[in-house]
Order: C-alpha cells, then structure tokens, then sequence
C-alpha cells in the first residue's frame, strides 16, 4: 500500500553556544608527535579553529532526553547502549525517537524530524584568541592532568587539548520538521518542541563533549531566535520569537508553540 507524506512546514531555532568552561570535543589523534597532545580537539579543515559538530550536538541532547524519559537502553553501541524503539507500537507513543529518528534499517518509522547543523567558532572568539589569549597551540589551550595508580603510586600525566572558557560558537541552528500523512500528525509534531527544549535545558544542566566530570563542557546557549516557515516555501520565515537564554524560551514555550501552530496549521 502507498503511504503519502507532506512537509507541513519547518521551525528553525538559532543560538549561540558560549563554553563556559573549557570545551573537548575529540578530532583524530593521527599524526601526533612524540610529547604532543595526548587528546585533540575536532577542527575545521580551512580555518583551523575548533568547531562543534552537529553530530555531537543532537547526539548529547537525545542521550540526556532518553535517561530523563526512564527510556530503556535496548541497543548497543560501541561499549555501551542507547535507546532505539523495537517496533512500530512503541514508537507511535516514542517522543524521543519521533523527533530524533531510528535506524534506516527498521521497516518502521516516519522520517527524523530534527536536523543539527555543525556549529562554528564566532569570528569574534576567534580574533579575540588570535589578538588577546596566549593559547598554547591556535585558539586552544592544553589542560595537564595526573592520573595516580591506587596501587603503586605512580604518576601519568596526559594532556588534553580544550577550547578556552568564554569562547562563543555560532549561530548555531537547528531545523524541525513537521509532517503529515503516514501516521504523522502535524499537530503532535508541533507539541514535540517541548521535548526539543527540555534536551537543550538538559544540555545546558549537563556537559557537552569530553571530561565533563572532571570540569570541562559546560555551556549556555543565548541569543536564541525562532522562526517557522509554511508550506509556501517561496516566503521568508516568519520570525516568531527571541529570547535572551533559555529561562526566557522556557517561561514562554507555550505561546511559541501557539504561535508555530497558528504560522503552519493556520495555512493550507
């Protein structure tokens, strides 16, 4: 049987990312000399300056938004699991993997609704770090740390590439779809950006990258702006909100989805 899907309309969100402390997102450690960095950060091929990848991004907001739903970790990945529903009962009701996706694999599922773009170091932080900071290699510094063996005593140092704290990334942007037709109900896709915004407040509460536990990636994101576009994709988006941080997104979440539903639903 022919399933049928529309693109009702998107809803773009933008902010920036500000690390509050310092930042290790891990890039390839090929090529490193003797003594060098021990952990690398990820960086743009062209600039040269760290940046964060979207893949980094989603990935962190769908792992803290699973543990935060109780979701159970059913599929393994790597050295542990993650969530991925089973069938097509689980995911009709699933939030997170609505919005998230599954694997290409299953002979369920509508398409993912939320894409993630990589997100770039500000031309700002990078010549305030080219013209003020005295990094230790281009726009990062090199954060030492000992480990103590419990049995012998003997120190390892290692050291850890990081971006500095107060470093700005952006804009950062995240693309949200809404669909209808085979099984997806536009409406249930516009009541799922509160699930989008408790993965950001989640975000935010947690860390983002490596050595979270130990001081690193914790960020807040400010300057966000929303905007939602119909299916009248020949208009610019309508610009439908700016908040100063999350607080402020939060406390008027619910207007803003009154405002994405009157924008896309209110259109044929």
């Amino acid at each position: 049987m022919t399933k049928t899907i529309k693109l009702r309309g998107r809803v773009f969100v933008t902010f920036d990312i500000k690390a509050v402390t310092g930042l290790h997102i891990g890039g390839s450690d090929t090529g490193i000399e003797i003594g060098g960095v021990d952990k690398t950060v990820i960086r743009d091929p062209l600039t040269n300056r760290p940046y964060i990848p979207g893949s980094s991004l989603k990935g962190k907001m769908r792992s803290l938004l699973e543990k935060y739903k109780g979701l159970e970790q059913n599929q393994r990945i790597g050295q542990g699991y993650i969530h991925s529903c089973q069938d097509d009962s689980t995911y009709l009701t699933c939030e997170v993997c609505q919005v998230f996706g599954v694997p290409g694999e299953r002979d369920f599922g509508t398409p993912t609704r939320l894409v993630v773009r990589d997100v770039h170091m500000s031309d700002a932080s990078a010549k305030e770090l080219e013209e003020k900071a005295r990094t230790d290699l281009p726009y990062t510094e090199v954060k030492t740390e000992v480990s103590i063996d419990r049995v012998t005593s003997a120190a390892n140092p290692r050291q850890m590439e990081r971006v500095p704290a107060g470093t700005v990334f952006g804009r950062a942007e995240l693309v949200y779809s809404i669909y209808e037709g085979a099984g997806c109900d536009p409406a249930q896709d516009i009541a799922r950006l509160h699930t989008l915004v408790a993965g950001l407040q989640l975000l935010e509460d947690d860390y983002l990258g490596g050595q979270g536990t130990r001081g690193a990636g914790k960020v807040q994101l400010t300057g966000i702006r929303v905007m939602a576009r119909n299916g009248n994709y020949l208009a610019p988006p309508a610009q439908l909100g700016e908040f100063d941080d999350l607080p402020k997104l939060i406390a008027g979440l619910d207007e803003l989805v009154d405002k994405v539903q009157g924008q896309i639903l209110g259109a044929a």
